[in-house]
């Protein structure tokens, strides 16, 4: 599955139009009396500034300087998550599973596209493709080649199946070189296709 679309733009671009769709969607939703202002600027600020990608990055961030929360992370990730205060439906049960150099993790959702929204944000069109939901099972690492993601032989891969009882997190590898960075600075360097497991940092 190549992470490009027919027109060669990467999946996770969006026309460059986008923003008038999005104003003339909200116009036609305000003026039908299907949402309200406030209800609607509550939801936008819900996902642009509480939920995302960033609140995952966090939680790596801190479990690659805490070896305790690491420990509690990996053992019971919906507690650990929760202690930080990232909770919710789509997040109520996570399993964080750590990529390490001789196991690399990836996830999906083979019958929707269940994902831990409170941590990851929302989840990347290409995540809900059919493409991707039946390839990364039955040939990950030609997948995972195709987003730049070359593994070694001797690598394991292993591929987790989200549902809605039970959603995957990856920890990812910390990269070398950033033993002395704080927890500020190493969130920055965590993006969310690494969460997935379909890139390395």
């Amino acid at each position: 599955m190549s992470n490009t679309g027919r027109n060669g733009q990467p999946h996770d671009t969006e026309p460059k139009d986008i923003d008038l769709r999005i104003k003339a969607l909200e116009s036609i939703l305000l003026d039908k009396g299907l949402v309200d202002a406030q209800g609607l600027n509550e939801i936008i600020e819900t996902y642009e500034n509480r939920i995302g990608p960033h609140n995952g990055a966090q939680i790596v961030a801190r479990a690659w300087t805490k070896s305790d929360y690491k420990k509690w992370l990996l053992n019971d990730g919906t507690a650990a998550i929760a202690s930080l205060g990232f909770t919710g439906i789509e997040g109520a049960d996570v399993v964080v599973v750590e990529n390490t150099p001789n196991v690399h993790n990836v996830i999906v959702c083979t019958l929707c596209s269940c994902y831990p929204w409170p941590i990851l944000g929302l989840p990347p069109r290409w995540y809900k493709s059919a493409a991707y939901r039946a390839r990364v099972v039955m040939e990950p690492r030609s997948v995972l080649a195709e987003f730049g993601l070359v593994l070694e032989e001797q690598c394991e891969v292993r591929v987790w199946d989200s549902t809605a009882e039970v959603r995957y997190m990856v920890l990812p590898e910390r990269p070398p070189g950033s033993e002395g960075l704080d927890e500020k600075s190493l969130a920055e360097l965590v993006t969310r296709d690494s969460m997935i497991g379909v890139a390395r940092l």
